[in-house]
């Protein structure tokens, strides 16, 4: 999936946007940005560096205009309505362009804390639109109504799996669950049980059918907003010390190894990875 997201002059907001979706490694999809200017300006030196602040390197980007060719992206992200009016009006496909959060206020020459933010406004709506079915599924907060599909995925994905019954005394006692879906059907899910400060990722499950699609990643934003909003100061799993593409997964979004349970898995009997992303 080709994503573009068009600003006026693509010195601040549209790259901000290209550069934090691009960082998330999502498979198949890329992001471009352009702006309704001629280009061939510098990046804004407030959105380099509040970006740079968030690990994301854009200092290179130089402008460029919206073409002619951009109209086959398959979708056209703007940073405000005007925008969009404008490039339906020139003969983009209505059903293509969005409006990103609303609309994006323009930083441009104010302080870095408006850039602060714009891009904080940005990351946000970004994850919105990821959540809201932009890759052909959901992810929202789990209902008590979800507790039944979300034990039949823990039944496809493990050996041990949770119970209906100890899902929903997890559901009823602390443990927050968000669940990806697709045409009704919960087709993963993650839980973070909060205590204090502190979460804990209790099962990240994806049905086998539905995986490599960026649907664990998803999941995985979606914790990090409710984590956000409950003002956690980090959230920590564990995972078997045999599974790369998992350890490699947790460590891409931010988490770090920071101990070892021993014996700590059954059948087989395998030690625990201890990982934590800190807020």
């Amino acid at each position: 999936m080709k994503i573009i997201f068009v600003c006026a002059g693509n010195t601040c907001r549209s790259p901000m946007a290209m550069g934090y979706l691009n960082s998330l490694n999502l498979k198949n999809v890329t992001a471009t940005s352009a702006g309704l200017s001629f280009g061939g300006e510098k990046v804004s030196e407030n959105a380099a560096f509040v970006m740079k602040e968030a690990g994301i390197d854009i200092s290179s980007h130089i402008s460029a205009p919206f073409l002619k060719s951009d109209f086959n992206a398959d979708k056209i992200i703007c940073m405000t309505e005007q925008i969009s009016t404008a490039l339906i009006l020139s003969g983009a496909d209505k059903s293509k362009v969005f409006v990103l959060g609303g609309g994006i206020f323009d930083p441009y020459g104010k302080d870095v804390n408006e850039y602060r933010r714009c891009r904080d406004l940005i990351f946000k709506s970004v994850n919105s639109i990821l959540f809201d079915g932009l890759l052909n599924f959901s992810v929202t907060v789990a209902e008590e109504k979800d507790i039944p599909q979300i034990a039949e995925v823990e039944k496809e994905c493990f050996d041990k799996p949770w119970s209906e019954n100890a899902l929903y005394e997890s559901y009823k006692n602390r443990t927050e669950f968000a669940v990806a879906k697709s045409d009704g059907e919960v087709i993963g899910y993650i839980g973070l049980t909060c205590v204090l400060d502190e979460g804990y990722i209790t099962n990240v499950a994806v049905k086998g059918k539905y995986r490599r699609q960026n649907i664990g990643s998803i999941l995985l934003l979606k914790i990090f907003d409710i984590a956000k909003e409950k003002k956690l100061s980090f959230v920590s799993l564990e995972v078997r010390s045999s599974n790369e593409k998992a350890k490699a997964l947790y460590k891409k979004y931010g988490f770090t190894k920071e101990g070892v349970r021993k014996n700590f898995y059954e059948s087989p009997k395998e030690d625990a990875i201890i990982m934590t992303r800190r807020f």
